[in-house]
């Protein structure tokens, strides 16, 4: 499966491109459910929402594809908005029985629980917008929320900040990184560079487990 995964989003600069020109309406589909799917689901907190972000917003700077820079952020912001109240709901309702139960265990990984537990007792409600910008344990920050019973409209209220302002800079900084003259000439090259650093705290991760129960 892993395997799978990075064989995929290496040739992420191969169709994305290709697909953004002819079939823009599908890309943006694909984005908003990747976006929502990583911020909604706990149990999917691997999907590289930070370098998909990057990517986009580099390729909205080059005039051969259909993707607008506006129309990014109009779609995705919502997403990744609609993708925290999920998983807020999520862990409100279903929170202690996935956090306790033998299967439960098996869907969500108790270390990065742990982690992000950690980082949500150390920053409080802030940590709703600041773990946007912390892979991984931005999937966990709204299910925990949701455990803690944090209130609606104050979730709601630091969600609105930390969705737009993830999505806007994310984006933002692909299309300065983008619109560099080098970077337009090793485009290709330097997605590949960029797909790897996004997959490489997964695959450390992997390798840390692997060690652990060979220990």
């Amino acid at each position: 499966m892993l395997t799978g995964i990075i064989s995929s989003l290496l040739n992420f600069n191969v169709y994305l491109p290709q697909l953004a020109h002819q079939n823009p309406i599908l890309v943006y589909g694909i984005l908003f459910a990747l976006i929502f799917i990583e911020t909604g689901l706990v149990i999917l907190p691997f999907l590289p929402g930070d370098s998909i972000l990057f990517l986009v917003g580099s390729l909205s700077t080059l005039s051969f594809n259909g993707l607008n820079f506006l129309l990014l952020v109009v779609l995705l912001v919502p997403a990744a908005i609609l993708g925290d109240f999920v998983n807020f709901e999520i862990g409100e309702h279903f929170g202690p029985v996935l956090s306790s139960s033998r299967w439960g265990a098996k869907l969500i990984s108790r270390d990065k629980m742990e982690k992000s537990q950690n980082f949500f007792d150390k920053h409080g409600a802030s940590a709703i917008i600041l773990a946007r910008f912390t892979p991984i344990v931005r999937t966990f920050i709204p299910f925990l929320a949701g455990m803690s019973h944090m209130q609606y409209a104050k979730f709601a209220r630091y969600n609105a900040v930390g969705g737009a302002s993830w999505i806007v800079l994310m984006l933002l900084a692909g299309a300065l990184f983008g619109a560099i003259p080098l970077v337009k000439q090793n485009f290709e090259l330097i997605t590949v560079g960029i797909v790897f650093i996004s997959i490489l705290p997964m695959m450390v991760s992997t390798l840390r487990n692997k060690t652990k129960q060979q220990g």
